[in-house]
């Protein structure tokens, strides 16, 4: 029996975004980082989560541990460097909608090599979530990410990979490569539609989700903004409707996403086209506040939305 649902492992990042509060322009404090967020959103779900990771020893780190405390999440693989910062990022709001300015240069995740990948954690969970982001941010970073896949494969934990393309990380033919190598030791794939068709060099929803599997993954989850998302299966295709609001703040969507599906689909017993009915609904609330992580909807709030 595993004792862990899900184990993410990428880069936190402290998150400031720029809200108007009281007719002030004010940088509102946060969290984010792609693979930290789907975590939580898992664990807010009811899913048990654990995250792998190293953060700086400054303020920013210590609030990611307090941060984790509370949301549930098993903190107790990540760590703590004292030569290394915690990275940041600033969110921006325009007529295009959001934009963001990095700040995670010789960050401490990005310093996390093979050897801290602690396979008795990876061993003991059902799915372990990383993306093309944790592979982007270095070198040592994208060799624990495949060091980490190969872990699982070898203990029967599932593999869920997020593509999550970053071109000011990497070029496009080194991120194609090594993404593709990653999805093609996935058990899960999900992808969004924009970066997707840069990726592939396909444009159409369906022959992007039979290229996936084609790669070997047996699930693709091809997330289309408004379009919803279409589900990809060796049996069966089937695009499921997106759920309409009037967003607010989309950073971090896909993230909520990537984090119901899979709580989801460990609940259902397997069901990809319900645990995207689910996923939609939930990355549709996140959208309703600002930031990545504070949105987030718990289980009895995405349940009342569906039933609305």
């Amino acid at each position: 029996m595993k004792s862990i649902d899900i184990t993410g492992f990428g880069e936190p990042l402290m998150e400031f975004n720029h809200v108007q509060r009281g007719g002030e322009w004010l940088y509102l404090p946060g969290h984010g980082g792609d693979t930290s967020n789907a975590t939580i959103a898992a664990a807010r779900l009811g899913a048990r989560t654990a995250y792998v990771t190293a953060v700086g020893d400054d303020a920013f780190g210590r609030d990611f541990l307090s941060l984790w405390d509370a949301e549930g999440v098993d903190r107790s693989r990540v760590a703590s460097r004292p030569d290394a910062s915690t990275g940041i990022y600033f969110i921006t709001h325009g007529p295009d909608g959001h934009a963001f300015s990095y700040y995670r240069a010789g960050s401490a995740a990005s310093r996390v090599t093979p050897a801290d990948i602690p396979a008795d954690l990876i061993a003991a969970s059902r799915v372990l979530h990383v993306s093309g982001i944790s592979q982007a941010i270095s070198t040592s970073a994208c060799d624990a990410v495949f060091h980490a896949i190969a872990m699982a494969r070898a203990a029967g934990t599932n593999v869920s990979y997020d593509t999550n393309l970053r071109l000011r990380l990497w070029p496009l033919d080194r991120a194609r490569a090594v993404i593709h190598a990653a999805v093609a030791q996935s058990d899960v794939c999900l992808p969004g539609l924009d970066d997707a068709r840069q990726l592939t060099g396909l444009q159409g929803p369906e022959e992007i989700c039979a290229f996936y599997l084609g790669l070997g993954c047996r699930i693709v989850a091809l997330t289309l903004g408004k379009d919803g998302t279409m589900v990809a299966t060796p049996e069966a295709t089937r695009r499921i409707p997106a759920r309409v609001v009037e967003a607010i703040d989309a950073t971090g969507a896909g993230d909520a996403f990537d984090g119901a599906f899979l709580a989801e689909w460990l609940r259902n017993g397997g069901d990809a086209f319900a645990a995207a009915a689910y996923a939609n609904a939930a990355a549709a609330l996140s959208t309703q506040g600002y930031g990545a992580v504070a949105p987030l909807p718990r289980r009895d709030e995405v349940d009342a939305f569906l039933k609305a």
